[in-house]
């Protein structure tokens, strides 16, 4: 199944070459750095969850505290040398390394807009996706196969991260959804992480990921975003059974990933009660840091609530389709 990109979502041709322009000349002095690590000292927190379920606003929020190291836009550009980014980012950006103001325009706060998961501003979380494809083999999130993960260049992977966090000297907070399906691995490969696992209301997120296929690609027939296991049928299926099936099926794969991982390296966090609440879902992130040996007794300072944006757009065709689609395949009877 393939789909052309709507025009605002296609890649620019001239950033996509000065980019591969710039990664081959900062690459081989980050390998220098990187040769100088091993493994992130502090736990590296990732959000894992679906598309739409509220992951990116969940990532603007650790952004905004300013208590981690994260993938900012501006370091997203220097994805094949993040240290050498991330220095480049304080020279530029960070208040201590300022002299006269000179570049106060380049600074700016962390807001909680998006488009598809798409922030805008310097400074504003980036999915690190062309990081990450520096050392697994898949490009779009998917379930890798043992052959796969043998194949990851792990102690590349993990002497970059433990770089990064020695430039921020902070924990690091980043999406980890490119490899969502493979959190026993992760969980493995990382002496110290927090698995953030977000989820939405299943109708919701499925009627945001019909939404999200329109925006992209101008109707609902092209797949967007992960592949669950299943995904060799559900691809000759109508949209409505494709996207509740991508949903319930990550969701319970996902599900039984993290029940393999310690409860003191995980944190299940709804998207409805992160909105209600978010300085509890910050206790419970504070207190699991501490569980795994980090000082961590941070307050609260975020916002006190955030706008819950589920509310039905879907026709009642289609919204009887989905719950009846949902049932279907899983059993379960969803409530509105």
């Amino acid at each position: 199944m393939t789909a052309e990109r709507q025009p605002e979502h296609r890649r620019n041709p001239r950033l996509e070459a000065l980019l591969d322009e710039i990664s081959g000349l900062l690459g081989p002095v980050e390998s220098e750095v990187a040769a100088r690590y091993r493994m992130p000292a502090y736990p590296v927190v990732l959000v894992m969850g679906l598309p739409r379920c509220g992951s990116t606003l969940t990532m603007q929020w650790l952004a905004a505290s300013g208590r981690f190291g994260y993938p900012s836009n501006l370091l997203s550009r220097f994805y094949a040398a993040p240290y050498v980014g991330a220095r480049i980012q304080q020279l530029l950006t960070d208040p201590q390394f300022s002299f006269g103001d000179e570049l106060h325009d380049l600074a700016s706060a962390v807001g909680f807009d998006s488009t598809l998961g798409k922030t805008r501003g310097a400074l504003a979380p980036n999915e690190f996706w062309y990081f990450w494809r520096r050392f697994i083999p898949n490009v779009e999130p998917r379930k890798l196969t043992e052959e796969e993960q043998s194949a990851v260049r792990s102690a590349e992977f993990t002497a970059e991260l433990a770089a990064l966090e020695a430039a921020f000297d902070k924990p690091l907070a980043m999406k980890g959804l490119i490899l969502a399906l493979d959190i026993p691995f992760l969980d493995r490969l990382l002496d110290n992480v927090l698995f953030l696992h977000v989820h939405r209301h299943p109708f919701y997120n499925v009627q945001s990921l019909l939404e999200s296929r329109e925006r992209y690609y101008g109707d609902r027939a092209g797949w967007y975003s992960i592949k669950p296991p299943e995904f060799d049928w559900l691809q000759d299926e109508d949209p409505i059974t494709q996207v509740v099936g991508q949903v319930a099926f990550t969701s319970r794969a996902m599900q039984t990933d993290l029940a393999q991982v310690d409860p003191a390296r995980r944190l299940d966090v709804s998207y409805e009660a992160f909105c209600a609440d978010p300085g509890a879902v910050w206790d419970q992130i504070t207190q699991r840091l501490r569980a795994q040996g980090m000082s961590a007794d941070w307050p609260y300072t975020g916002p006190q609530r955030f706008p819950d944006t589920n509310q039905c757009r879907l026709s009642a065709g289609d919204t009887q389709a989905v719950l009846d689609t949902y049932r279907r395949l899983t059993g379960d009877r969803l409530t509105l």
